[in-house]
């Protein structure tokens, strides 16, 4: 039985423009619906259905296809995932067996979840099961004679929890609420149903701290300050590596001496790094937005490009990319400082030192345990060559 993952990710968005290319992370909330899908055990095929075409480049590029739609002129985006999705599975053809409709706008999806919804749809259990969390919410609704309790007795004496009501009760008095992540379904009842709730549905109940979707710029707050709890360190796989000096390759800390030049402190295990780089292959480039003699000195000793004096980095990191056929989304950049925004924004894989501004700290797709000038890049160095199954133990020249 088939198993095809279906993302609808519309250009137009109500409350965050551009939603779904929003980074949390450090990666856009489609590819990060890709991700989970593909690292799903059950799940066949992953699409993408977009009317966008930066959202299909950004989707092919995390390993989705893609099903192109049109806009539907006047149609309030929030409610096409249904229609998306037959469009897709009719674009796909009729072998789906079951077809999972992933929001992206869920950022922590457990892929362990998809694979338990998708197992009891296929074993029978149930027609659909969606992802949800039990809630022991006391519920209200506004009326014209005042607040009204939706789930509870208000006017009860004593008044009961909705918990103790619930261990009273047990299964038949339990609530859910419905995370809109994930929807796990038996594709010929969908086809036939033309909505994701038919037959017999049965929750999947999800871990109530990854149940969050982004609504509003609010939730993306939210996100983005959760991320570094759920995200499992993990070997860098790039092409090049570009990284900002003051901060990363030094403490952001300066000496002056009495003939007024600048100095540094730089950390050897952050050279050996370097230099272990080198030796592998990897292209290497450091920017800087000051002019100083002292990164001048550290890269002839390292060994590494530097370019100095830049003022708006993302375009001199573009055309040095382009220079050398090296794609953006291959490379990573190390930045501690709100300078560095930029360039962190158009790579693949922002990185930022353990130290670096909560601005930086927001869009970084890997956050480092270590501080900049104390083994920030040796850190970088190490998950880089473990993504290449490169040894890290080697022993280059001390830098």
């Amino acid at each position: 039985m088939s198993v095809v993952a279906i993302i609808p990710a519309s250009g137009r968005s109500d409350g965050i423009p551009g939603k779904y290319l929003k980074r949390v992370g450090g990666v856009s909330l489609v590819a990060r619906a890709v991700q989970s899908a593909r690292r799903s055990s059950s799940i066949d095929r992953v699409v993408v259905s977009t009317d966008d075409d930066a959202i299909a480049a950004e989707a092919l590029t995390a390993g989705a296809e893609v099903v192109r739609r049109q806009p539907e002129p006047g149609s309030d985006p929030s409610a096409t995932s249904e229609s998306a999705i037959l469009h897709a599975m009719e674009s796909l053809g009729r072998a789906t067996g079951i077809v999972v409709l992933i929001e992206a706008a869920s950022p922590f999806i457990d892929p362990l979840d998809l694979d338990a919804a998708v197992g009891r749809v296929r074993d029978g259990q149930c027609d659909v099961a969606f992802a949800a969390v039990e809630t022991h919410t006391l519920l209200w609704t506004s009326t014209k004679d005042g607040a009204v309790g939706v789930n509870h007795d208000a006017f009860a004496a004593p008044r009961e929890r909705v918990r103790d009501r619930d261990e009273r009760h047990k299964y038949d008095a339990k609530q859910y609420r419905e995370t809109g992540a994930f929807y796990a379904m038996r594709a010929a009842g969908f086809r036939q149903a033309g909505i994701r709730f038919f037959g017999r549905a049965e929750v999947a109940i999800v871990d109530r701290t990854r149940a969050l979707e982004i609504d509003e710029p609010g939730d993306l707050v939210i996100a983005r300050s959760l991320a570094p709890l759920f995200e499992r360190p993990e070997a860098i796989d790039i092409d090049a590596l570009v990284t900002d000096f003051d901060g990363v390759h030094t403490d952001d800390r300066v000496s002056i001496g009495g003939d007024g030049m600048e100095r540094i402190t730089a950390s050897r295990a952050d050279g050996i790094g370097v230099d272990m780089l080198r030796k592998a292959g990897y292209p290497l480039l450091i920017l800087s937005r000051e002019t100083n003699r002292v990164v001048t000195a550290r890269g002839r000793k390292l060994g590494v490009e530097v370019r100095q004096g830049v003022e708006v980095k993302a375009v001199v990191l573009a055309a040095w990319a382009k220079a050398r056929g090296i794609e953006l989304s291959r490379i990573a950049y190390v930045g501690n400082d709100i300078n560095d925004v930029g360039c962190m924004e158009i790579v693949g894989w922002p990185i930022a030192v353990a130290d670096a501004h909560p601005e930086v700290l927001a869009v970084a797709r890997v956050v480092l345990t270590q501080h900049g000038g104390h083994g920030a890049i040796r850190e970088v160095a190490e998950r880089i060559l473990l993504a290449a199954g490169s040894p890290s133990t080697s022993s280059p020249r001390s830098a």
